[in-house]
Parts: structure tokens; sequence; C-alpha cells
């Protein structure tokens, strides 16, 4: 794996999103294999939202690889407004061995990866989800073996999760169709950034507004909350409009006898899913829950494996490239001045 960096899957390559899934896998069958995987490392989780899988799986995943994690919440750093998002980056550089950050505003998981000599992780922003869409694409893997060719149908706002399962899939072959209210589609610059990676797998990138018609033929559907956070006082206002969007027995029946049924938790039952689907039989949303553990130690370990032989003494890390979603781009910066950490620098290699 060439990538120092998770800020979006679209910035990995197929074999590098295998390779991850691969290690995964193993490090879910044989765990004691893997426990000083990250012995003596130290990790930073930055968070601006409240969270139960993320920061559990991470802090866990850390544990059983043998290295240490911090925590800090919305009230302890404030990104950006008690000090900058560089200084933050640089000081933690000097410290940890990887950041995850948990964060609102896209932007400053960008901004950390730009400024830190660390591998840094986007473990959730207002428009990605990468660790989430890794989680759910070894769980369809796990239920329905190859990959490549499968169906997957989300249901719901247009949102993070939709774009990193749009991303994931044009990567790994997998199709995505999104069906969702009007005014609520995915971003059409991010579909097509998507279709346009497609393109080397021959994945089908879609959108749509028809549910019943959308969901016919599916592998998996997929649904979300109806108002992510940020978003809570639009909770009210969506209901009406997202009604006609709730997963019931009757979506899943429009699907096929064998659609699995995805989310990424936390769900609520009687709004976008009923209770009936969501602990029927079909239902995987625990092993998607589950997978979080095993993706995430995988990642910290294939993201500090290739930033470790990217070390050249003295030297600072390259411009960052970082492939972002169209609403911002990163603006090009100058490169950092070299800097020393524990008496080594890092070269940090962007994807081409």
């Amino acid at each position: 794996m060439k990538a120092t960096d998770l800020i979006s899957l679209i910035d990995l390559s197929a074999a590098e999103l295998e390779e991850i899934l691969d290690l995964a896998a193993a490090m879910k069958r044989s765990p004691g294999r893997y426990r000083r995987a990250l012995s003596g490392l130290s990790l930073a989780l930055l968070f601006e939202k409240p969270s139960l899988r993320t920061r559990a799986t991470f802090e866990i995943a850390m544990t059983q690889l043998g290295g240490a994690s911090l925590y800090f919440g919305p009230g302890d750093i404030s990104l950006g407004v008690r000090e900058s998002v560089p200084d933050v980056a640089r000081n933690l550089e000097r410290w940890v061995d990887l950041i995850a950050a948990r964060v609102f505003e896209h932007q400053k998981v960008i901004d950390l990866a730009d400024h830190a000599g660390v591998p840094v992780i986007n473990a959730l922003s207002d428009q990605l989800h990468p660790c989430q869409a890794l989680a759910d694409f070894l769980t369809l893997r796990e239920h329905r073996g190859s990959l490549r060719g499968l169906q997957l149908v989300y249901v719901g706002d247009g949102n993070n999760v939709t774009y990193s399962l749009m991303f994931g899939g044009a990567r790994l072959g997998v199709h995505v169709r999104a069906i969702s209210p009007p005014g609520y589609e995915a971003d059409p610059e991010i579909v097509e950034q998507a279709r346009q990676a497609a393109k080397a797998t021959g994945a089908r990138i879609e959108t749509g507004l028809d549910v019943e018609e959308g969901v016919r033929g599916a592998d998996a559907v997929y649904t979300d909350v109806w108002a992510s956070m940020g978003k809570e006082s639009e909770a009210e206002s969506r209901r009406a409009t997202f009604r006609p969007y709730q997963v019931n027995s009757r979506v899943m029946e429009a699907a096929g006898p064998n659609a699995l049924f995805m989310h990424c938790l936390p769900a609520h039952r009687g709004e976008e899913v009923t209770g009936e689907v969501a602990d029927s039989d079909r239902s995987v949303i625990f092993d998607q829950a589950e997978n979080r553990l095993h993706t995430q130690k995988a990642l910290m370990a294939l993201l500090h494996g290739a930033a470790a032989r990217g070390r050249t003494p003295g030297r600072g890390r390259t411009a960052s490239r970082h492939r972002t979603p169209v609403r911002r781009r990163a603006t090009s910066r100058r490169k950092p001045p070299a800097r020393r950490r524990h008496g080594r620098g890092k070269l940090r290699r962007s994807l081409r």
C-alpha cells in the first residue's frame, strides 16, 4: 500500500482497497497474530461529533494491536477556533503516530493531512465517511463472496455515506444506485467524479427517485437516518418528505428474496427503516458495526507501514495531492519546512 492518509476512498486504487479488506479479514480470523502490529505507537482521536462505533472501534483497535489512543472531545481542542488546524497538526505529529479526525467541515481533515507528518484518517466528515464504507464492503464480501458486479442500492438522503459508497463501489466494481427524494439527491458533481473512476471497473453509479423500481434486483438495500448530525433542526420538516423512502417489508420484497439490509447506524426504527426489517434475518447491520473494528485495524497497520517506508532522514513531506470532493478542493500549498520527528523526518508520498 502506497497511501499514507485516508481522506477519501477515491484516493485509493482498487488494489489498495482490496489489500485493506484482505488484511481486515485475516485480522478478524486470527487476531492474536497481529497483537503487536502497532506496539508502542499512539493514535490521536480528534472528535467534533459524538460517537459510539467510531470511538469504540478505533480505541479497541489500537489496544488489540499493541498501541495506545488519546481521545480529544469537542471541547478539548476546538479545531480552528482555539488553535488553527495546521498548528494542531504540527503539534500532534511530534507526539503521536496516527491521527483520526471526526469533524464537521471536510476541509479540516484535508488541512490536518496537509500539515501533519503522520498518517491522517478521515473518521467522518460532512462530505465523506470512508471508514464506514470499508466496513460495508467487507460485510458485503463476507455475505456475497466477490464484490465485483454486486448491486448496492442506497435509499435516502444523498450524504457522506452515499458518496463513500459510490467512491468505493467505483474502485471495487460494485454497482451503486442512490434513490433519494427530490431536492435531497446526491451532489451531481460528486456522482460524476465517481462515474469517471468507475470506468476502470465497469461499475455503474446511478441515481433515481423511485424506491420500489430502484431496489429491484439489489444484492443489498442500504439506508441511513433522515437527518444526519448537524441537521437535527431539519428532522421534523424532513419526515413528510422522506416517509415514502422508508425501507420496509414492501421495499425488501421488491428488492428480491436474497437482498441484504444494511444501515450504518444509529437506526431510528419507525423512520428510515421499520423494526421488522432492521431486526430480520436479512439484516447485517451489526456485522457492519463489528467490521468497523477489523477494517480500521487493517487500515492503521497499512497506513503506518506505508508511512514508515517513506521516511527519509532530513526530509519534509511533499505537497498534498489528496483528491477531494468537488464542493471544496484543497488549495495548493507551499511545502512545509523540513522537520524532524524522533530524529527522522518523513517524506509523504502522495497518490498519483
